[in-house]
């Protein structure tokens, strides 16, 4: 018998954004762990994703979902199908970004990235995270930024999603710790992704970030795994209402 408290067999997992990059790395991580996962994206695909060829080769199954995160109804609808589900870890990882200088950043703009970023992961919590409370038991995680704690350039409108992610991390946190069900965040470092592609093909900014950067480079989505994993497990049961910064000492610099 494994008694290991970071073992997830057993445990059913919601990865949102699970189709690439941090979210794919996530879910792999999990499922490493033990658990089951359902893979949600705008662009998940019902066969053949990355995703499930990754998780099935770990011996879990993976349940692929479809949804655009920037519609409040496809979201909502999203959250009351997992809420009959029995789901034991949501992972709001889904997330998109536009950058454009502050005095030029579109309406357009910032209402599809706080819809995406910030909207529709309340909405989902919700859900399921009402059906966790009912059962008394589950694991909210949430991804962050390090412009959860700075307010970046040109990306206004993820700044202020990113920083209200962490409110709505210990305001659930605040509710809910006392139900059995723990709320914490994870805020990634700067991580080669596409979401980044344009800094790293920036020489300035690529090489002023990797100055800061007491590691010495970039981030990997593979770096995010261990964290999540902690926050998913027992290993957590009494960290709650915490952003996580998994960034290479960048914060600490």
């Amino acid at each position: 018998m494994n008694t290991s408290p970071f073992d997830l067999t057993g445990r059913t997992a919601v990865v949102t954004g699970a189709s690439r990059g941090i979210g794919l790395a996530m879910a792999e991580g999990l499922a490493a762990a033990g658990a089951d996962i359902i893979g949600v994206s705008a662009s998940m695909p019902a066969t053949g994703s990355e995703a499930a060829s990754r998780v099935e080769a770990l011996g879990r199954t993976f349940t692929p979902m479809r949804v655009d995160f920037s519609s409040r109804d496809e979201v909502g609808a999203l959250g009351e199908e997992l809420a009959g589900r029995g789901v034991d870890i949501l992972v709001n990882n889904a997330g998109t970004i536009k950058r454009a200088p502050a005095a030029e950043h579109s309406d357009e703009f910032w209402d599809e990235v706080v819809a995406v970023n910030l909207s529709s992961q309340f909405v989902l919590s919700r859900a399921v995270g009402r059906s966790m409370l009912e059962r008394g038991h589950g694991k909210v995680i949430f991804t962050a930024s390090l412009l959860s704690f700075q307010g970046g350039i040109n990306v206004p409108g993820y700044a202020a999603a990113k920083s209200g992610i962490t409110g709505l991390t210990k305001a659930l946190s605040n509710e809910w710790a006392g139900r059995g069900v723990t709320v914490n965040a994870i805020a990634p470092g700067y991580i080669a992704t596409d979401n980044t592609q344009a800094l790293q093909d920036d020489p300035d900014r690529s090489g002023a970030i990797l100055e800061r950067i007491p590691a010495g480079r970039w981030g990997q989505a593979s770096d995010l795994a261990g964290a999540t994993v902690f926050l998913a497990s027992a290993a957590s049961d009494y960290v709650t209402g915490v952003t996580l910064p998994v960034d290479g000492g960048w914060m600490a610099r």
